[in-house]
């Protein structure tokens, strides 16, 4: 029962009222705390947390302020719920291992993988750049706005969100009888999907998951097992693996060990080196005699597990990844709040939302733009009549008894609105000089160009999906990074299968020296086959996306990796994954990246394999346009050496094994192609710096150097774009020709035309030269059709599908 102000008692059925009382407090956890809005991305708090700091003017090029003021702020004017909530969505707001583009800018500790932050006294924070685009256009009624919590001040309902942020930090949250766990994703490849989709509004998954692979991790890391996220793509749940990253080097002059870069999302190296102290003591884990963590500022994560003498460190990993967090599970839950009810989102909805979101915000700007324009045009012809007949306005002034009049007269004598008469009542006499006319009859002309261009916006659905699509690209330019997190779609093989309990045998005993062949994909995966059977066969094909190169060899020899920096680095085959012999392609798995098993350094990629040894020169080529045959002769006792002494700012691009009786090819960004015959250059010694190969016109680099060895089978792909177009953002065109319609010319000279670039084309992207067939593939490695091979060699190319990451 319940009392009532006049003393009365009224009898109540206490099963409704608390079924009423439960249901008020679930919505309310659900839409005011619990869970994002799908346009913005963002919980109510982290809203309102960018917002305040927006009105405070904490930019990223002003000073950082203690984060209690700004926890304050939010507290005293929007959210009255505890400054330790808000304070901890403002630190996740700043973590870079927890959103994959923060939208704070923390100065102090605000914690770790393992440690929590100081106290909000002790820290300092403003908007990180990207806050900047989720604010953008916010004070031209681009959203609507709601009262606070005591109906004093207004508040944005929602942000612009000129990013994805749904998508590319996700989001996690306990709501009452719901959940949402989200992955972060890539910015770039987010908004290259949300562009597909607003071009192609009836796209299915499987065109949005070639820009949209799967999520990007701000760890790095790896995922194992792709089914997952396809299913939550589809449906909005779905479960995948995420890895650590690993390789296995010497640790010691008497010992091997494990060294991990990446860690799983989320997961600290105080939680990992624990489970394994715990997996020994229990006696789950065997062969590891120490773990230490060399994990700083500078070189980033670096923990050290070394491996007893005796013990296969291929195998002792495979366990650690079942007992330690080393491998952990990632469950997508995206659910997010629609319309303000709580939906399960696929891939598609979720663009789809903050695709109709920007364009509503657009649409909204250009209407506020264009009435403002509009009131503005009326002044200025107020004006420009007032200044046309100054004298008799200042005489009608002059003569009114009071401002009332002095505007009816000036109304009834120019023709003027209210509006216009007491702006000209306000007039300065210091606008009154002819410079100010044509100050105004310049603005007038501005204002009627900028009013066509609005209305033009609001008058066609096309030219607004243009401009928001535009908008969109120029986010992903200015806010964009690479990729972190490698995509496999399986675990791949391990290369020995030693037993754990001590075996005097090395792992190197266990692989038969059986001919086989090394392999490396164009998304830098490396692999070796289970036989000397080619990689590609009727029936039987490799299972990497496209092949850089193929290496015959052995399952005992080593290869060599050869970088930009022009270094060859031995790479020995049995630490290589081989290839089951009924892998299927389009897959990313069975191989692993070849940057974990070779040391390179920072800046420092790698180019091609090639074999060690033998008689045949390697022909070499750098984006200078210098060409070196070298003997591939392993350096005694060496795992690195120099195989050719560069420039500064050169690197090589291109490199193989080149018979006097080969050709060897380059092609310039700026369209021209150059082959003549491989011995026109003389070998040179390890040492030597090579001689001219194609003479590039000023600010040019060759793109594609290779070697053919038959002519008459082989083809020439080229890939046109803009040069100041966001790498892997736009699809350019292609073509492709016989390699036997360019004409061979001589060394040092400049080539013949290869391609002739259409209307917003300026440089060539990719190119390759090879024998047929060509094919292509995405970022992720998925394949990208090339268009039919036609004769014309200095032809345009033919629009593609997705952005080409690699050709082979």
């Amino acid at each position: 029962m319940a009392a009532v102000p006049d003393g009365q008692i009224v009898d109540i059925d206490v099963s409704a009222e608390m079924e009423a009382s439960f249901l008020e407090y679930a919505y309310s956890v659900i839409y005011s705390r619990a869970l994002p809005d799908a346009r913005d991305g963002l919980k109510p708090v982290q809203r309102r947390i960018i917002y305040s700091m927006g009105e405070m003017g904490l930019r990223p090029d002003r000073a950082h302020v203690k984060s209690s003021r700004v926890v304050g702020e939010v507290m005293g004017k929007l959210h009255p719920h505890g400054d330790s909530a808000i304070y901890d969505a403002l630190v996740r707001m700043a973590q870079s291992f927890s959103l994959r583009l923060p939208l704070v800018d923390g100065h102090g500790n605000f914690g770790s993988l393992d440690d929590g932050p100081a106290a909000s006294r002790y820290t300092e924070a403003r908007m990180a750049p990207a806050a900047l685009a989720m604010l953008a256009d916010l004070g031209e009624n681009v959203v609507d706005t709601v009262p606070n919590y005591d109906n004093r001040l207004t508040q944005p309902e929602v942000l612009p969100a000129a990013i994805p942020n749904l998508l590319v930090n996700g989001a996690s949250g306990i709501a009452v009888g719901m959940a949402t766990n989200m992955a972060p994703h890539n910015l770039v490849e987010v908004v290259s999907a949300a562009r597909h989709l607003l071009a192609n509004p009836r796209a299915d998954l499987e065109e949005l998951m070639r820009f949209v692979p799967g999520p990007d991790l701000p760890g790095g890391g790896k995922i194992v097992g792709l089914d997952g996220v396809r299913e939550a793509y589809e449906t909005g749940r779905g479960k995948f693996t995420t890895r650590a990253t690993t390789r296995v080097e010497k640790v010691s002059p008497r010992r091997q060990g494990i060294v991990v870069t990446e860690l799983p999302y989320l997961v600290g190296p105080e939680k990992v080196i624990e489970k394994i102290k715990d997996g020994v003591s229990a006696k789950k884990l065997d062969g590891i005699a120490a773990v230490t963590d060399l994990t700083d500022r500078k070189h980033g994560m670096r923990l050290v597990i070394e491996i007893k003498n005796g013990f296969n460190p291929e195998a002792v990993l495979q366990r650690l990844y079942k007992v330690t967090p080393l491998e952990e599970s990632f469950s997508m839950n995206n659910v997010a709040l629609v319309g303000g009810e709580p939906r399960t989102l696929g891939l598609k909805e979720m663009l789809q939302v903050w695709i109709g979101h920007r364009i509503d915000v657009v649409r909204r700007r250009s209407e506020h733009r264009l009435q403002a324009r509009r009131d503005r045009l009326h002044l200025v012809d107020g004006l420009l009549v007032a200044i046309l007949d100054i004298d008799d306005v200042i005489q009608i002034i002059r003569s009114s008894e009071d401002a009332a009049e002095a505007r009816e007269r000036l109304m009834t004598a120019f023709d003027l609105s209210e509006i216009q008469a007491d702006y000209i009542l306000e007039l300065r006499l210091r606008r009154l000089t002819k410079f100010s006319r044509l100050e105004l009859e310049n603005e007038k002309a501005q204002l009627l160009a900028e009013i066509a261009e609005l209305e033009e916006i609001l008058g066609s659905e096309v030219v607004l999906r243009d401009v928001v699509g535009r908008e969109m690209d120029a986010a992903a330019a200015e806010h964009g990074t690479p990729r972190r997190t490698i995509l496999l779609a399986e675990a791949g093989a391990v290369s020995s299968a030693a037993s754990l309990a001590g075996s005097a045998a090395a792992a190197p005993l266990e692989v038969e020296d059986t001919p086989c062949h090394a392999l490396l994909s164009a998304t830098g995966l490396v692999a070796r086959t289970a036989d000397d059977a080619p990689p590609v066969r009727e029936g039987r094909r490799s299972s990497h996306d496209v092949l850089r190169a193929v290496v015959p060899a052995s399952a005992r020899a080593d290869v060599g990796v050869l970088t930009t920096r022009g270094r060859m680095l031995r790479l020995s085959l049995l630490d290589v994954p081989a290839l089951a012999p009924t892998s299927e392609p389009p897959s990313l798995g069975g191989g692993s990246p070849v940057a974990e098993l070779v040391t390179l350094d920072k800046g420092e990629d790698v180019v091609t394999l090639v074999p060690l040894g033998g008689d045949v020169p390697l022909a070499i080529g750098t984006a200078a346009g210098v060409v070196k045959r070298v003997k591939a002769e392993p350096a005694p006792h060496k795992d690195a050496w120099d195989v050719i002494a560069l420039q500064d700012g050169d690197s090589v691009i291109g490199a193989a094994s080149a018979p006097d009786s080969a050709e060897l090819v380059f092609v310039a960004d700026d369209g021209p192609l150059l082959h003549f015959a491989a011995d026109k250059v003389r070998p040179q010694g390890r040492s030597g710096g090579g001689v001219a190969g194609i003479n590039l016109a000023a600010g040019r680099r060759a793109v594609f150097f290779g070697v053919v060895d038959s002519p008459a089978d082989a083809l020439v792909v080229t890939v046109s774009g803009s040069s100041t177009a966001l790498p892997g953002t736009t699809p350019g065109s292609a073509k492709v020709t016989p390699f036997s319609e360019y004409p061979g010319k001589g060394r040092a000279t400049g080539g013949v035309r290869a391609h002739r670039f259409l209307k917003g084309e300026d440089s060539l992207i990719a190119a390759w030269v090879g024998s047929a067939p060509a094919k292509a593939t995405s970022g992720a490695g998925q394949a990208v059709e090339l268009p039919e091979e036609h004769g014309r060699r200095d032809g345009s190319g033919t629009a593609l599908s997705a952005p080409v990451h690699g050709i082979g």
